[in-house]
């Protein structure tokens, strides 16, 4: 992913997505029912933040893996190093 500053937008139709902040195309959108927004009242914000946070938290964990499993693969010793 470009290392392009990241926003989250609440859009009129009550979508919420997050995107890089020079683009209109979303990365990744979120949709409450009105359900969840009226038991959530006004911290539905909050609790996108947080679902879009842990989801970047989640995303650079598996790449680290990927990469950590990418050498583990390449070292003709076969040693791994933490």
């Amino acid at each position: 992913m470009s290392s392009a500053l990241l926003e989250i937008v609440e859009l009129p139709d009550g979508r919420i997505v997050l995107r890089r902040s020079e683009e209109d195309t979303a990365l990744v959108t979120l949709t409450f029912s009105s359900e969840a927004k009226g038991f959530l009242k006004a911290s539905y914000i909050d609790i996108a933040k947080e679902m879009f946070h842990a989801g970047l938290l989640a995303a650079g964990h598996l790449a680290e893996e990927e990469a950590s499993n990418d050498l583990d693969e390449n070292d003709p010793a076969g040693h791994t190093l933490h």
